[in-house]
């Protein structure tokens, strides 16, 4: 487990709503995983995503994939529909020991 600290893009349409959502069922489990402090989100919106993309250690979006993105790309929308949750929880803790 790298002990650098993750920077985590979270996208949505807005920067808001749905990236909130993601952020909070994210921040629960990384941190039930052992890895409170060692990770920092910011939400953005869609719009932005593939520029701030350069600065970040991977991106979950709870909408369409952004283009050009430049990290690691996790599909968001399972936080949002309640399931298949485990697929996107294997890919962030993944990347997370990276």
């Amino acid at each position: 487990m790298s002990d650098k600290k993750k920077r985590i893009l979270i996208a949505c349409g807005s920067g808001i709503v749905t990236s909130t959502i993601a952020r909070k069922k994210i921040e629960e489990l990384l941190d039930t995983h052992g890895y409170k402090g060692r990770y920092e989100i910011v939400q953005v919106p869609l719009s932005t995503a593939s520029k701030k993309s350069k600065d970040c250690d991977f991106i979950v979006a709870t909408a369409i994939k952004p283009s050009e993105l430049h990290c690691p790309f996790v599909d968001g929308t399972p936080y949002l529909m309640g399931r298949y949750e485990d697929e996107a929880n294997k890919q962030i803790l993944h990347l997370m020991g990276k």
